[in-house]
């Protein structure tokens, strides 16, 4: 375990200060900052909203599912089960370009919902999935280049998310496939 821990150490470093430079200086901190997103996510909600109409329920539904629980367990229970600090309060020399802030480190939650979010939008449009998976993949990466998170917090917090936006489509697909059998029955009667 320490073996790895240390490879975690060697590419943090590598990624935070190796690869620093003004214009990721400039630019992490901004992409890093869910609340700059704000406005991407609402014209992303109300976009939904036109497109599919009554059936955004549906689409809104996973979302909301997979962003809840994933935030909730990831942040709530398994970062302090695991208990991991942040690079930023343990060690020295790095290249911290935000507050630390007083959480726990693994896993990383921006990886987490970003990654859920990235696979449900993924599932509805396939032809444009490179897209959502990079942006997921910057903001998880800009936590390691303004200095909060580990490189394997924001790889298993990715894949914990992928995971989240599977259950999230799952629910989704069953609630909707529960009230068009609803409907159906209601209409024989």
């Amino acid at each position: 375990m320490d073996f790895i821990i240390n490879i975690d150490k060697q590419l943090f470093y590598f990624f935070n200060v190796a690869l620093a430079n003004p214009v990721t200086d400039y630019l992490m901190p901004i992409i890093t900052n869910q609340y700059n997103w704000m406005p991407i996510y609402l014209a992303l909600i109300i976009f939904i909203i036109i497109k599919y109409k009554k059936n955004s329920i549906y689409f809104l539904l996973a979302i909301f599912v997979a962003n809840s629980l994933g935030d909730y367990i990831n942040s709530s229970i398994i970062k302090e089960v695991v208990g991991r600090l942040r690079p930023c309060a343990t060690l020295s020399d790095i290249h911290l370009l935000v507050s630390c802030g007083p959480g726990k480190s693994f896993m990383s939650s921006h990886a987490v919902n970003n990654f859920a979010l990235a696979y449900i939008l993924s599932f509805y449009f396939k032809e444009n999935k490179w897209i959502f998976y990079t942006l997921a993949s910057l903001v998880a990466y800009s936590r390691i280049a303004v200095g909060v998170h580990y490189p394997l917090d924001v790889f298993f917090g990715a894949i914990l998310g992928l995971g989240f936006g599977y259950i999230g489509i799952k629910v989704s697909i069953w609630t909707g496939n529960y009230f068009a059998e609803r409907k159906r029955k209601a209409k024989k009667f």
